[in-house]
């Protein structure tokens, strides 16, 4: 089991491979949908907005050579701040459209989920170094254990579960199932099973 502490250069990111389990720990962002859209349309802007100074000023940071969580979180108030009561991957597959632009502008070098994403993404694991992380689905609440701090929340306009959290881990547990040698675990998955369906409907 490696430990590893966010933020990860490429040189931690190219010793792992598919099927490593790692206990990771640090400073990450939670993101699904609005998030990465949010990232790609309007971080990138030159000039950027005065409205979104603050913001990049935070989050840029976070994400160079950092982890993006694909969760919705459960979450409630506690003495003027936050805590996570229910932390599960969501289906990582819907960000497939921007992941791989997010790992290129922004230096990401983790990305967080379940059930795997595809072509595009794991191209640019490979072309920028970067691993997806499988999480435990089904185990929300044990996730939640593992976050020690919320720090802060940005963008909550867009509703809790869109909403980018800054949340401090440690050993959060996952496995690499996409790594940055273009080997993934989903894609042999899909092949093998799609393999055997044709040798089912041949009778």
């Amino acid at each position: 089991m490696r430990k590893l502490t966010l933020p990860l250069s490429d040189a931690d990111v190219r010793s792992l491979h598919v099927g490593d389990p790692i206990l990771l720990s640090g400073v990450m962002l939670t993101g699904r949908d609005t998030a990465h859209t949010y990232f790609l349309d309007e971080l990138l802007k030159d000039p950027l907005p005065e409205s979104e100074k603050d913001v990049a000023a935070a989050v840029r940071p976070l994400l160079q050579g950092g982890a993006i969580y694909h969760c919705g979180p459960v979450v409630k108030k506690v003495d003027g701040g936050y805590s996570f009561v229910a932390a599960g991957p969501t289906t990582s597959i819907r960000e497939e459209p921007y992941q791989g632009d997010v790992i290129k502008h922004f230096g990401l070098r983790v990305v967080i989920g379940k059930g795997g994403m595809g072509a595009k993404t794991l191209a640019a694991c490979q072309e920028y170094g970067a691993i997806y992380l499988h999480a435990i689905g089904g185990a929300a609440t044990l996730i939640a254990k593992t976050v020690a701090q919320v720090e802060g929340v940005y963008k909550l306009e867009f509703g809790v579960p869109e909403a980018l959290w800054r949340i401090r881990v440690v050993d959060f547990p996952g496995v690499v199932t996409m790594d940055s040698h273009g080997q993934s675990i989903h894609e042999k998955v899909e092949a093998d099973s799609r393999a055997v369906l044709q040798r089912l409907m041949k009778g």
